[in-house]
């Protein structure tokens, strides 16, 4: 393929832009508008936690299959066919009128993201070389970051002045115009050397992941041993058990699992993982918490929530200067500990906690997730010699956003037996009975009906006891990796030529 011209290259690259904008949003604009779905919709908490996780577990099941169908098929026309399922998806949530829509719609947009996020980045080595491609890169790493605190406060913003759906509809404009300037300035270009997908492999990921993830969110409903639930767990356990051995005796592998015999990327994906567990695990109750406990509009969400936010970008950033001088080790094992203390501070909070204690603490719970996070991501992609790269980049971000998906899923469901085991309601009919143990948004809502103060005061004392326990998991959770992986991750990445080639993919 003839290389395109300098302007028409970053032009081409802007258009991804749009894309994974459209990504970056979509996976923190929900967390806002969850209170007003648990009204407006009648959703529980189960189906709040399927809200959040379709998306998730679409995304990390297919991250590996889109990837290798665009290099196959030819990434300019998988691209366009990801966006067009992710705006398709969109304009189905904005007309859903039911919870089960909904989430299939979340479903198809975890699919459109899928494809769009691995295919996006794979694009960039054809267009650009050396020094130019380091750019273009950090430039799409960017703009999908840049997303992530947008989501909140746009979200809160389009609560507050329209409907539900206007969070999903504010994604198509800029699905279209990313899709024409795709469609017009993106060169085609392919990598016939790239592992050929297999269905009935990436079926079995996908099932096994989808059942696990169900196991645990119904537990709460049915029972820790209840059939629903040993079925969906155990079963999503053996799909992916089938998944890896199938790799394992592949010849041509999708997943090379060769690169966790690397101690880099074995112990960073590790931690790696468990800090997008426990990231997105806060994302969903906090949220919950401000805008029901606390009673915070949905738009002073999103303002509340930038402590976080901005304890990420500065961990982040602070990050690689300490790992400079302090070590990888050394900078992650901090970042773990510094979890661990946001969460310990956490479980403090109760309804009259004023606003001072919970800005402190998820600030430091944001530094934590940054300290710990970048600098695990940097050392396992330093660890990539270059013809694995690109498949060890999207395992690493398969395996991230899986501990996303089960975050939510076990946190959720830790909050919601806590909750149903603290409750305690004045006599109430049936039906308000059922809404106010289904969620803290039902209780709040037939506190309002039916004038009674005392429903809200037990719900909201039940729903802190639960996100006080959660916050005590995270906490040892954090101090297990803190000192079972820390010790064993290396202080710095290897020097060797094939890192220092490897070096555009870091900035990944």
């Amino acid at each position: 393929m003839a290389p395109a011209s300098t302007r028409r290259r970053w032009w081409a690259l802007l258009s991804l832009l749009f894309g994974l904008l459209v990504v970056g949003l979509d996976v923190t604009i929900l967390n806002v508008a969850l209170p007003t779905l648990a009204v407006d919709l009648d959703a529980s908490t189960a189906e709040l936690q399927w809200l959040v996780d379709a998306f998730i577990v679409a995304l990390a099941a297919l991250l590996l299959p889109a990837g290798l169908l665009g290099d196959r098929l030819g990434r300019k026309k998988v691209l366009l066919a990801g966006l067009a399922i992710f705006g398709a998806a969109c304009a189905l949530a904005t007309a859903a009128d039911t919870v089960g829509v909904l989430i299939a719609a979340r479903a198809l947009m975890g699919v459109g993201a899928a494809v769009v996020m691995p295919v996006s980045m794979a694009v960039v080595p054809s267009m650009f070389s050396g020094a130019e491609r380091t750019r273009a890169v950090a430039l799409l790493t960017a703009g999908m970051a840049i997303g992530l605190p947008l989501g909140p406060l746009l979200g809160g913003w389009l609560l507050e002045h329209y409907w539900w759906g206007s969070v999903f509809l504010i994604n198509v404009p800029l699905i279209v115009i990313g899709f024409l300037a795709i469609a017009f300035l993106l060169p085609e270009s392919t990598d016939r050397s790239a592992p050929r997908l297999q269905p009935f492999a990436a079926l079995a990921a996908v099932l096994g992941l989808a059942a696990l993830v169900y196991g645990v969110i119904e537990a709460p409903v049915d029972g820790w041993l209840s059939p629903a639930t040993l079925i969906g767990g155990l079963g999503g356990f053996a799909l992916i058990a089938l998944f890896v051995v199938s790799q394992a005796r592949s010849a041509a592998p999708m997943v090379d699992l060769g690169l966790f015999r690397d101690r880099a990327f074995l112990w960073g994906s590790v931690i790696a993982t468990a800090s997008s567990m426990l990231m997105m695990g806060a994302l969903f109750l906090v949220p919950q918490y401000l805008q029901i406990v606390e009673g915070h509009s949905a738009f002073g969400t999103g303002l509340r929530l930038l402590p976080m936010i901005g304890g990420l970008m500065v961990g982040g950033l602070g990050a690689e200067r300490l790992a400079v001088r302090f070590g990888y080790r050394a900078t992650v094992i901090s970042g773990l500990i510094l979890c661990a203390a946001g969460c310990v501070a956490a479980m403090a909070t109760d309804p009259g906690t004023g606003f001072g204690l919970v800005a402190v603490w998820l600030g430091v719970l944001g530094a934590g997730f940054g300290m710990s996070l970048v600098p695990a991501t940097d050392a396992v992609l330093a660890s990539l010699p270059p013809d694995r790269a690109a498949i060890g980049s999207a395992l690493m971000q398969t395996l991230r956003q899986t501990g996303g998906a089960i975050g939510v899923a076990v946190f959720g469901s830790i909050a919601s037996s806590v909750y149903l085991a603290e409750l305690d309601l004045p006599p109430l009919p049936p039906e308000a009975e059922a809404a106010a143990e289904d969620s803290v948004a039902g209780a709040a809502a037939v506190a309002e009906a039916l004038g009674s103060p005392e429903t809200a005061q037990g719900a909201f004392h039940a729903f802190t006891d639960g996100m006080g326990a959660v916050f005590l998991v995270c906490a040892v959770l954090a101090v297990v990796v803190a000192f079972a992986a820390g010790p064993r991750f290396p202080k710095r990445p290897e020097a060797s030529e094939a890192q220092s080639q490897h070096e555009p993919s870091r900035a990944a």
